[in-house]
């Protein structure tokens, strides 16, 4: 039997011939972490020699190589994603995963006890891969269950003055049953249509169905405000195939739906598609009145690709890499860094014109992210195809045609050339209001922008 578990870094490791049938079995259904330092990442100049991760680093690093190793991703993403404070060192790091281990099961244990109807995933029986995962889970489950007796004495007292903290803190959250109830029909649909055929997902690994529920379950009742929206199931997969931690994933997802959670919502919808025409109108005119009305009903088909992260439209690798690329906020951070070149050379600018008042407008639009000039590259690169729709049927045909087939490295160059050129573009028609005779310093501006792409 080829059975794995998973390390206390979240890599698969191959069982070895002594361990118990427990602890061959535990996989990430296991909620109890193993004790040990967490090992370093091997990526020059991110980490400190006790641990300590340089955040600014990390995402350059990412950023710069196209993303990191898959032997590395599931360490860099518990600092990228928040798990883990990158202030954090290699010792204080397996007392607090033991933290969030014991928070999480006492969180799970309670929605459970509430609603007891909900623990179990009503069976589909015509779905035999979906009976075959629940037995998988239930094994795990009872597998896991072995490995915490098989603790020691010390570890038990220490896991149960924790576990007495968290029921003080989370028996203070109240439920509303019936949205929650609500929540779990939908996410049972869900589960089941998550991505079965990646490798993670076949074979015993199906159980891993299971376990993904029970992580969008317990994010749904003990974030109400955000509870559960289709879609989240194929991000929150993303964590767990990566991480394969039940754990780690909780708590990244977590992390991950606190900066965006908004996106799930009608107004966040709303609003990146808007940004997208408004993006899209500054790039190419002829598209952006082709595709755009009034409404804007006919750029909806973009918003799989912004809420998902192009989880589909590449391979799977590839939209792995992707979505690590886009969490490092790559073109949020070079926007600060062109205002600020930008300031710089509007207040030389002032201080040589006299009396005449320097505009205030910025250079650049800061809500257009990097993720819009992502989707923005992949419309203009198919912009023929796209101008001959006529329909809506038509652009969702062209949106399916599209799955699989994109080269990332390509995308990823035409975007960040789109950028540079908008950036270029604005920084040139907002200094030339004030400053038309000073061409020198536009060169020197246009120098400093270009670098920050080198």
């Amino acid at each position: 039997m080829n059975n794995t578990v998973t390390g206390y870094d979240g890599r698969d490791a191959r069982t070895k011939e002594n361990d118990s049938p427990a602890k061959q079995f535990a996989g990430a259904s296991t909620s109890t972490p193993i004790p040990g330092k967490t090992p370093p990442l091997g990526l020059p100049g991110v980490m400190d020699a006790e641990g300590r991760v340089d955040e600014s680093r990390l995402r350059a690093y990412i950023v710069k190589n196209g993303g990191v190793s898959p032997s590395e991703r599931a360490q860099a993403w518990r600092f990228l994603f928040g798990m883990f404070p990158c202030s954090s060192t290699a010792l204080e790091r397996p007392l607090l995963q033991e933290q969030l281990a014991v928070r999480y099961r006492v969180m799970k244990r309670k929605w459970q006890r509430l609603l007891p109807g909900c623990v179990r995933l009503r069976l589909n029986g015509t779905d035999a891969e979906l009976v075959a995962a629940v037995k998988y889970y239930e094994q795990r489950k009872k597998a896991a269950q072995e490995l915490c007796q098989e603790q020691s004495e010390e570890v038990r007292e220490r896991l149960s003055f924790l576990e007495l903290q968290a029921q003080v803190v989370f028996e203070r959250v109240a439920f509303d049953l019936e949205e929650l109830q609500e929540a779990v029909r939908i996410i049972d649909k869900d589960v089941p249509r998550t991505d079965r055929d990646l490798a993670y997902y076949l074979g015993e690994g199906s159980g891993n169905l299971l376990v993904l529920r029970d992580i969008l379950i317990t994010y749904a009742a003990f974030h109400p405000e955000v509870s559960y929206a289709q879609g989240m199931n194929d991000l929150c997969s993303r964590f767990l195939e990566v991480l394969d931690s039940e754990v780690d994933t909780y708590w990244s997802f977590a992390c991950y739906m606190e900066k965006f959670s908004r996106d799930f919502r009608a107004d966040g919808l709303h609003r990146k598609i808007e940004l997208e025409a408004e993006l899209l109108k500054e790039l190419d005119p002829q598209l952006h009145a082709h595709l755009v009305t009034d409404s804007m009903d006919r750029l909806t088909f973009c918003h799989r690709w912004l809420l998902l992260g192009f989880q589909r439209e590449f391979e799977h690798s590839d939209a792995l890499r992707l979505f690590e690329i886009l969490s490092c906020d790559h073109l949020e951070l070079i926007s600060q860094q062109v205002d600020r070149a930008h300031y710089r050379e509007r207040l030389a600018c002032k201080l040589s014109l006299d009396d005449r008042p320097a505009s205030e407008a910025q250079a650049v639009n800061a809500e257009f992210t990097f993720e819009l000039f992502i989707c923005a590259a992949i419309l203009l690169q198919h912009r023929d195809a796209l101008l001959r729709s006529r329909s809506e049927v038509q652009l969702i045909q062209f949106t399916s045609s599209l799955q699989g087939t994109l080269d990332l490295n390509s995308v990823l160059k035409k975007a960040e050339d789109h950028f540079y050129n908008y950036c270029k573009r604005s920084a040139w028609d907002h200094l030339s209001d004030g400053c038309r005779s000073r061409r020198s310093k536009e060169d020197q501006f246009i120098h400093q922008l270009r670098n920050l792409f080198s």
